[in-house]
């Protein structure tokens, strides 16, 4: 009977003539945790901001509202009283929607700017471990070549 071939170590040789570099990998993970982190950070901040604009939305209508609900003497009053109030909110309304855009128009921004960023350096990186890996590769197989 014929002998099956021990293909884990036929593995491991192969495995072992082209060495892996782990420091590309660890240069890598730490480039992506740094644009998460600051990914974050921006969404955050505009969570945090918009969550501000809201409160004080909420805040100017129930002030406004409370205006408007105080007892009137004349029913005319009640009727200007109402209009007053949708006016304002209406003005509120485009105020706060507009602070919303902005904040959204900076996050977008720098959103745009962390991802060109981070494309550079990404490319950069993989650039410097394709070049690495070529090399080494290059000394693996010369040295595969000379030891025959």
């Amino acid at each position: 009977m014929t002998k099956t071939p021990d293909m884990t170590a036929v593995f491991k040789d192969v495995l072992g003539a082209f060495p892996v570099d782990t420091a590309a990998m660890e240069d890598a993970f730490k480039t992506t945790a740094s644009l998460n982190e600051k990914l974050s950070g921006v969404a955050l901040t505009a969570a945090e901001k918009s969550t501000e604009i809201s409160s004080k939305w909420t805040q100017d209508t129930l002030a406004k509202l409370a205006d408007m609900s105080k007892a009137k003497s004349e029913p005319v009053d009640y009727a200007k009283a109402m209009t007053d109030f949708a006016s304002a909110y209406s003005e509120a309304a485009a105020e706060h929607m507009a602070a919303f855009a902005e904040v959204a128009k900076k996050a977008q921004m720098e959103t745009v700017e962390l991802m060109m960023a981070a494309g550079k350096d990404m490319s950069e990186d993989a650039s410097a471990a394709v070049k690495k890996a070529t090399k080494d590769a290059t000394a693996a197989v010369k040295k595969a070549a000379t030891a025959k």
